[in-house]
């Protein structure tokens, strides 16, 4: 008996050492406009406990495949939490979503998918960092997205400042907050809070493990120059595709064969440029349509053409199409490919009608991404900044998220 516990005991502080870092997955060609959001209008699902998030995809083979999903509890590190099932979930997941439709009059057909969490099986019981996995009906993962789920236990005040670092004086932004725990009781702040910092919802750019600077009393102090700086980027570029037959200020042209094609206009390089502002949603998109009310199952998909001149300072790197629409992700559908006849960097992307935000960004021989050599970076740009504040005590299982707070450049100070 002795043996089979250490044998179990060791099975266990093993599985603890290989756990996997859980990354976000993209799916394969034939699904298309994952849409996963929770009340508001940001597609990065952060919800309160007992709030409801929405995922909705299509897939392209219309042929009404049967879908499942899986719910992982994370910790800080997006590695599996030691909670079982039964600790974060009531009821079960690994069911199949039954909410789909089949598009309709449409030249790309398509099924249409969505699914709410909580429903009648499954509700989430603990916050805290989550995963969702979709798998088809041979159990092959298709893709997965993270979700973040809080108590409003502690209050988060932010701003957003100009670097004072002269090197990057007119390039980064610097958020700076504080933590006031109230009534919430912390002991050891400096072990038991972690934060995060995120810049436009988006993981591959957020900042972990900074410890508080300062406390003074119940109130953890963040005044940091460096340690939460950012680069600030550009504005992104935006077109709009509601109306499949009405050039715009960003289409030039409009072809239709099987499919629609939208030309946009060559975009430019902007980094040696002057700052303008323009309105942006911060690299999101929205789906929507002119010719049907139901957007989810009428809207079109088109081929939307990209163009951008090749210039020297690309040095032969390689070029990407970059927006939420594809999750951040550098894969050969938003690559661009030189085009010897006219001197172009082109790429072809099909994407279902709506309002989209886009940059380029390029690879380089190392494998690094390049925001700014495209856009530029100007301390001016408007962005938003999530803080997600973790809390553990001593003898807890798992890292819960206690509190959030938002910040946005709009109102940056010196």
């Amino acid at each position: 008996m002795l043996r089979k516990f250490t044998f179990l005991l060791s099975l266990f502080f093993f599985t603890q050492l290989i756990a996997q870092v859980q990354e976000e997955i993209n799916p394969p060609p034939h699904i298309k406009t994952v849409i996963f959001g929770g009340p508001t209008e940001d597609q990065f699902p952060v919800v309160e406990l007992g709030e409801t998030i929405q995922l909705e995809f299509d897939d392209l083979t219309a042929s009404e495949s049967d879908y499942y999903y899986k719910i992982i509890h994370c910790d800080y590190d997006w590695t599996p939490s030691q909670l079982l099932k039964s600790q974060y979930l009531n009821g079960v997941d690994n069911q199949r979503i039954i909410d789909y439709e089949n598009s309709y009059s449409t030249l790309q057909p398509y099924s249409n998918y969505r699914l709410i969490i909580p429903n009648e099986n499954v509700s989430l019981k603990v916050s805290g960092n989550y995963v969702l996995e979709i798998y088809d009906d041979n159990y092959e993962l298709q893709f997965s997205r993270k979700f973040v789920v809080y108590t409003d236990a502690v209050q988060v005040g932010a701003t957003v400042k100009r670097s004072r670092d002269f090197n990057f004086l007119m390039e980064k932004q610097v958020v700076q907050f504080t933590i006031n725990a109230g009534s919430f009781k912390l002991v050891n702040p400096k072990k038991e809070v972690k934060v995060a910092i995120i810049q436009n919802y988006q993981w591959n750019t957020a900042l972990y493990n900074i410890k508080p600077q300062y406390t003074i009393g119940n109130e953890l102090v963040y005044k940091y120059d460096q340690e939460t700086s950012f680069f600030a980027g550009n504005e992104y570029l935006n077109f709009d595709t509601s109306d499949l037959r009405a050039p715009s200020s960003q289409i030039g042209k409009i072809e239709i064969g099987d499919l629609y094609h939208h030309y946009l206009f060559a975009d430019g390089f902007r980094s040696m440029d002057a700052y303008t502002y323009f309105p942006d949603i911060n690299g999101d998109f929205v789906v929507r349509t002119l010719q049907g009310e139901d957007h989810s199952r009428e809207a079109e998909y088109s081929m939307v053409h990209f163009s951008l001149p090749y210039d020297p300072l690309l040095n032969l790197d390689t070029v990407y199409i970059y927006g939420k629409f594809n999750n951040y992700a550098l894969t050969d559908e938003n690559k661009l490919t030189y085009n010897e006849d006219n001197g172009m960097m082109e790429g072809t992307i099909k994407l279902k009608q709506g309002f989209y935000n886009y940059k380029y960004v390029v690879q380089k021989e190392d494998t690094t991404i390049d925001n700014s050599l495209v856009g530029g970076n100007f301390h001016f740009t408007e962005n938003n900044y999530l803080i997600l504040v973790y809390y553990r005590n001593f003898g807890d299982l798992y890292d819960s998220i206690i509190g959030i707070g938002n910040a946005n450049s709009r109102n940056i100070s010196n």
